[in-house]
């Protein structure tokens, strides 16, 4: 006889109720039924789950163990209780899209609202995580289609260039760099300067700029979201260079923009799994964002039309 998932249910209601008596309530069974099939899952596992003291179980470290990878399990019939959810909910058809947290906020919410428009049925589920979640995340398959920063395609996927533009600094109001009209290196010499962290591939490209330039900035914050970024140079904490789609979104809350004479360009890349099953809706959310993304392409031409380097 092999381990159950009635077994193992049994236990979890066990950890979680902390006796007996309080499972047999959570599973709306007897109490001796809990018992014996406690017993059952320590003699065909052969572990001590529980020592017996004073008429409570307590778990034992192996245990704590076992529950870790239960709960792993429970994790994973979750998910796909919630994909059988979403699957009915959007019985006419559904697109799921990943991205990082930035496309969710400065690119996706207008080709959504497009989208809706001509395709009123189709569900769209849109997943925002960091990477290298999110490449993983594509090559399992997982998404119809991706954004991300990265160049480097996951294996299993092709992709292409959607957007790209050079980083810009932002600035707050009534700053005194509002009067130029293009920023070199040496302005920032010396100068409060709010970093994204250090694993961010952009960061890492503006410290090298920097570096090149013997240009050294006094890094008073960082931070990994270029949102909160925006939210410390509002405060008037320092400046920051991030990336045009963000400065765009976030200049209409009290931040100003302007080019820098060091060019960083910053792409974004479309990403489409190779074993996903092909789909007309996944063809028009793609136009979709090619449109989106030469439309914000245009915009940031014409906001920073004035200020040239």
């Amino acid at each position: 006889m092999a381990i159950s998932i009635r077994h193992i249910e049994v236990f979890r209601a066990i950890m979680q109720a902390g006796s007996v008596t309080g499972a047999a309530r959570l599973l709306f069974t007897s109490q001796p039924t809990v018992s014996r099939e406690l017993a059952r899952l320590e003699n065909l596992s052969g572990i001590k789950l529980f020592d017996r003291e004073g008429g409570r179980l307590v778990p034992t470290a192996q245990a704590m163990m076992l529950l870790e990878e239960v709960e792993r399990a429970y994790i994973g019939l979750e998910r796909i209780n919630s994909v059988a959810q979403s699957i009915r909910r959007f019985a006419h058809g559904q697109l799921s899209i990943t991205c990082l947290p930035l496309f969710s906020q400065a690119l996706l919410p207008k080709v959504c609202q497009d989208f809706q428009k001509q395709h009123a049925g189709i569900g769209l589920s849109i997943t925002a995580q960091e990477s290298p979640l999110l490449e993983e995340s594509l090559s399992a398959q997982r998404y119809d289609l991706g954004l991300t920063e990265s160049e480097k395609l996951p294996r299993g996927t092709r992709g292409e260039l959607l957007f790209c533009a050079d980083m810009v600094c932002i600035l707050p109001e009534h700053h005194p760099w509002l009067a130029k009209s293009c920023l070199t290196a040496r302005d920032f010499h010396g100068v409060d300067f709010i970093n994204l962290s250090g694993l961010d591939i952009y960061r890492q490209a503006v410290d090298d700029l920097f570096h090149q330039a013997e240009v050294d900035r006094h890094i008073v914050i960082e931070t990994n979201n270029a949102v909160s970024v925006c939210a410390m140079v509002r405060q008037k904490l320092g400046v920051a260079i991030i990336n045009p789609l963000t400065a765009m979104d976030e200049s209409a809350r009290g931040l100003a923009i302007r080019p820098i004479s060091l060019s960083i360009p910053y792409r974004v890349t479309l990403i489409r799994p190779d074993y996903r099953p092909s789909s007309i809706f996944v063809d028009e959310f793609q136009k979709s964002l090619h449109t989106e993304a030469s439309r914000l392409a245009k915009a940031l031409d014409q906001r920073l039309g004035g200020f040239r380097c």
